[in-house]
């Protein structure tokens, strides 16, 4: 249930239907919602863009602590709800703050006035204000897991002392590769029942994928979750690290607004320390993170899907916290970290929580999302537009993509239609599948699915009657039918079993940063729009194997298990495509568009280099200068060299082995900071 208020010039009153639907009637064309969910207190403001001399001068004067805006007919309003704080959503990145402004997201306020305030009072007089464009409600978002399940976890110091091999060869010599079966089944895993098969081919698609490529270290993933363990051994490797900021030190070295985030932030608790120990975490963030980019063939544990190897190194995890045990971010916090996410570098959102689907059921205990996009959009619009802010802003015109990707679970409620922000146009919303191609008994479907991936199906697989954590006869963890990753349970490192939309979702991100990696090695270039639509036209059509009845049996571990049967019928046209990392690579060969020499943009007097075997598969042969006074350039190798000499603007020329040329701008300006690139 949801609270919705109208609020028109007709009437001033308040009134509730037979929904228990609130309706202000006081301003017209304004919808605002309060859902059940709404943090009491708090409200978010997004200011017309005239306003915004004046709430700068505030937050000069106040040091960006305030209590007011500055604005008289607002403050008025702040005065009677007793408000107490008055800050920007996003704080000041030294390095984007005009792109910030160019997108309006500087015009994003939170408030905070005493709790004794109606929501609906409250709204209803920011509502009346000529100088507020936007209005909603702050809430908690929750993941799209069971934070009380239990991992089928194995520590290092055991996986090292059980370490086996199996019989199939494997492309790297982590030893418990052999458990995940989700990157290459050939329909020999130990796991399936008479009733439950398992069929080769039903998996990511790594093997002919990885005879191109495993990884690229500049792709960087942000996984929004629990905290990812950056000192996991089998994880160590491929965490991003922000360059020059150390935990403690109360300094923002690189001036993003952030102090001391060096893995990234923990959004949860609004600190730069990530935790995986605090009482409730379930190392969620860290198995996520193992199927994206555990460490490849360090003979060691398990693999990771874009997690290197062969001479490459691997993609990097980049931990944006959004739960830390008992602490849960807000949908502000969570607005920021999408913008710290594309205003550091990340090019993938890898994102396992979401609102319930609309078609959840109540008696199960779900309480229903939004049902559309405009639904979606009119509740939560600092949300829609700081993921609108990622897709267009993360990565570079320049670099392997423009834009970010921005991958989400579907949801595990059973549900025929996606969560959002899962369901996003512009996102990529994820199903989970068991090993034989068929839906997994939990997983959320609909026609707002872009792609499946495995997920694991317990309810499928597990014996009835018996604990999915069971060991054979040689003292081994059976295979149960779910995901094997990196995991982190009481602060111990180690590798465990988990199942869901979840353990999908790091399939479709591991496979988008493989891609992604292989696109920079053949220096192509692609917006976010078309490398989305190329993982969805590259996967396998998978409408064939919804036929007859899939049997399950429910509460599976229980000596009176149901035995159910699902007709697979309904979820045709329903569960996207199987991402496919072999087709997906196979078809970046051709695909986007080559690479473009970037505009050069610096100060007076000072040197800027350019690798450019970042761009270019031919080796530069010659660079010239257009104009000698303004800049010069010497080509050494494939590193480019460029000395300003004084203000103007030139041209760059690289011609390349074969005689092709390509042409950019050197803008020689003061005050460019030296900072390269345009």
């Amino acid at each position: 249930m949801k609270r919705i208020i109208y609020i028109t010039l007709l009437l001033a009153s308040v009134g509730c239907t037979k929904d228990d639907i609130a309706t202000v009637d006081t301003k017209p064309n304004t919808v605002v919602v309060i859902p059940d969910e709404a943090i009491e207190g708090e409200l978010i403001i997004k200011f017309k863009p005239e306003m915004e001399a004046i709430l700068d001068q505030t937050m000069t004067r106040s040091a960006g602590e305030a209590t007011r805006s500055g604005i008289p007919s607002t403050d008025e309003v702040l005065d009677i709800l007793g408000a107490y704080s008055f800050e920007r959503v996003f704080p000041i990145d030294s390095r984007h703050e005009a792109r910030t402004r160019e997108v309006g997201m500087h015009l994003w306020y939170i408030v905070r006035f005493d709790k004794s305030e109606s929501l609906a009072g409250a709204m209803e007089r920011l509502s009346l204000l000529g100088e507020v464009d936007k209005l909603q409600c702050n809430r908690e978002i929750y993941p799209a897991y069971n934070r009380n399940s239990k991992p089928h976890f194995i520590s290092c110091a055991e996986a090292e002392s059980r370490a086996t091999t199996r019989s199939t060869e494997m492309p790297f010599n982590d030893p418990e590769m052999y458990r995940q079966w989700c990157y290459i089944n050939d329909g020999n895993a130990t796991f399936a029942q008479s009733w439950a098969p398992i069929m080769a081919g039903c998996d990511a698609g790594c093997k002919e994928a990885w005879e191109l490529t495993t990884g690229d270290e500049d792709i960087i993933v942000a996984v929004m979750d629990e905290a990812v363990m950056w000192s996991h051994p089998d994880l160590a490797d491929n965490i991003w690290i922000n360059e020059g900021e150390e935990l403690y030190a109360g300094v923002d070295a690189d001036g993003n607004g952030y102090e001391d985030d060096k893995y990234g932030y923990n959004f949860a608790r609004n600190t730069p320390v990530t935790s995986w120990t605090t009482t409730g975490n379930t190392g969620h963030g860290t198995h996520v993170a193992g199927t994206i980019a555990a460490v490849n063939d360090n003979g060691m544990g398990v693999a990771g899907i874009a997690g290197g190897g062969k001479g490459h190194g691997g993609v990097k995890i980049m931990t944006l916290q959004l739960f830390d045990g008992a602490y849960t971010a807000s949908l502000a916090l969570e607005a920021r970290a999408m913008k710290y996410a594309a205003d550091n570098g990340a090019v993938i959102l890898q994102c396992s929580w979401g609102y319930h689907s609309s078609k959840s059921n109540l008696v199960m205990g779900y309480i229903p999302g939004p049902a559309t996009e405009e639904e979606w959009a009119a509740t939560y619009p600092l949300e829609k537009e700081s993921l609108d802010y990622f897709i267009h802003n993360a990565g570079s015109p320049n670099g392997v993509i423009d834009g970010g990707l921005a991958i989400f679970a579907s949801g595990n409620e059973y549900a025929a239609q996606s969560s959002f922000p899962a369901a996003y146009s512009k996102c990529i919303s994820v199903a989970a599948l068991a090993a034989d191609y068929t839906p997994a008994t939990y997983t959320n479907y609909g026609s707002e699915v872009a792609l499946s991936a495995p997920g694991g199906d317990l309810e499928y697989y597990g014996t009835p009657g018996e604990a999915d954590e069971a060991y054979d006869e040689q003292g081994v963890l059976r295979e149960q039918g779910a995901i094997f990753s990196t995991l982190v349970v009481n602060g111990v490192p180690g590798y465990g079993y988990y199942e869901g939309t979840s353990m999908a979702c790091p399939h479709v991100s591991g496979v988008a940063a493989l891609g992604l990696a292989y696109a920079k090695q053949l220096k192509r270039h692609f917006t976010w729009e078309e490398f989305r639509d190329l993982m969805v036209s590259t996967g396998e059509d998978i409408d064939s194997y919804f036929v007859g009845d899939k049997l399950i049996h429910w509460n599976h571990t229980s000596p009176g298990a149901t035995p159910t049967k699902i007709a697979l019928g309904g979820y045709k046209g329903k569960m996207g495509h199987k991402v496919d990392a072999g087709a997906l690579l196979k078809a970046i060969d051709g695909s986007g568009r080559d690479m473009r020499l970037p505009n050069i943009y610096i100060a007076p007097e000072s040197t800027y280099t350019l690798e450019l075997g970042d761009y270019f598969v031919e080796k530069p042969t010659f660079a010239e200068v257009g104009n000698t006074a303004v800049a010069t350039a010497t080509l050494q190798g494939t590193t480019l060299k460029i000395k300003a000499l004084s203000e103007g603007n030139t041209t760059l020329t690289i011609t390349l082995e074969g005689g092709k040329s390509h042409t950019s701008n050197i803008i020689v300006r003061r005050g460019a900071n030296d900072n390269g690139i345009l």
